[in-house]
């Protein structure tokens, strides 16, 4: 009982010295060790409406700032970049990568991004591991994570090369996917050892082990099939709820603006340390999106009893089928995305929501007309 007293006394003596410091989202500031020198720029394919401004990038990158330049290879082979004589010379400057063949993570300095919110989504899943800061031109469609407009852009290049800018770091998941790997093997003449007639067979040899960064979300969903999505959410180990309907939406606070918001979920800061769980049309009155702790391990598993298989997808990629037996965990990366901001995190969130989604947006309530008084 003493030493409970003891230790009680000397957390309360450690309370009264604490000091609590909230950061200023508005304090994170690009900085360099040294200058940059190269840089990869990515640029929607299939729009012919930004083949010049990728020209006149390309061209102040590599004459005005002597940079080296990455570009995929498949941007090159545009006919419009392949036969433009006049922009040949700027183009053998160029190096190349193809994606899933080439690593280039520890030969870029820093991004730049030309379209709308896919070309940031496409960076992202290009490092796996450190990504360098993200310089993003809204030339897209929505334009929600790129702040940039491209009337500037010689200035605003400039500024980011010197380092004077701000930064939010946006959290990634880091999602493993385990499949129990079953091989069909087709038995000679469809029959088995036993005389039972059968046209393939089911062998065990294995799990299968893929792991993925994610930006926006890793979605769950029912698929083809017509039945209700079935699947089990563990945190931790603990098994929290059983999500019966279309599927289920993990986010991370820059993917609550995205297929989270349009499932009913409340929109969270990019600078707020969180993970969201929304549930795809829930077939219950009671099913809430919540919001828990960055640092928690969610699992998915289909529920024993679901009907059918599963699907999920990353970003809105690598679509695959979930089966009994399989399980995606996912919990934060340690690996954020360090976008590059216009202004400061908090302006740049708000005036995207205004701006992009038109958030709050209402016609005025008049006010009571003054009435002379009578004298």
């Amino acid at each position: 009982m003493k030493i409970l007293k003891r230790v009680m006394n000397n957390l309360s003596c450690s309370r009264s010295t604490w000091t609590w410091h909230i950061q200023d989202p508005a304090s994170q500031r690009l900085t360099w060790n040294k200058p940059p020198k190269s840089v990869l720029v990515i640029k929607k394919i299939r729009d012919a409406s930004l083949l010049q401004p990728f020209k006149e990038l390309c061209v102040y990158l590599t004459e005005e700032n002597n940079m080296i330049v990455y570009v995929e290879k498949k941007v090159l082979e545009d006919p419009a970049i392949a036969n433009d004589d006049n922009f040949g010379p700027v183009k053998k400057k160029f190096c190349t990568f193809r994606e899933d063949y080439d690593d280039i993570s520890n030969q870029i300095d820093f991004i730049i991004c030309l379209g709308g919110d896919g070309t940031l989504l496409y960076a992202s899943s290009l490092f796996q591991g450190s990504v360098p800061p993200v310089m993003a031109f809204h030339l897209g469609s929505l334009g929600f994570l790129t702040p940039f407009n491209f009337e500037n852009f010689q200035s605003q290049v400039t500024q980011v090369i010197e380092g004077n800018a701000a930064l939010v770091l946006r959290s990634r998941l880091k999602v493993k996917v385990v499949k129990e790997h079953r091989e069909k093997m087709t038995v000679q003449n469809g029959i088995e050892e036993n005389g039972v007639v059968s046209t393939s067979l089911e062998k065990e040899v294995g799990k299968q082990i893929m792991q993925y960064q994610v930006l926006n979300e890793v979605v769950v969903d029912r698929g083809p099939s017509s039945y209700l999505s079935n699947v089990d959410v563990f945190l931790d180990g603990h098994l929290i709820t059983t999500v019966q309907g279309d599927g289920v939406i993990v986010s991370t606070p820059t993917g609550s603006t995205a297929y989270a918001a349009a499932a009913g979920a409340s929109m969270i800061h990019p600078n707020v340390p969180a993970i969201m769980i929304t549930p795809i049309c829930p077939h219950s009155l009671s099913f809430r999106p919540i919001v828990v702790p960055a640092g928690v391990e969610l699992k998915i598993m289909l529920s024993p009893d679901a009907r059918n298989t599963a699907w999920v997808s990353f970003d809105g990629r690598k679509r695959q089928e979930i089966c009994h037996g399989d399980s995606i965990s996912i919990t934060t990366s340690c690996y954020p995305l360090p976008s590059i901001c216009f202004r400061d995190p908090v302006s740049d969130w708000f005036e995207s929501l205004a701006e992009c989604l038109h958030w709050n947006v209402r016609k005025k309530q008049n006010n009571f007309a003054v009435e002379e008084e009578e004298f």
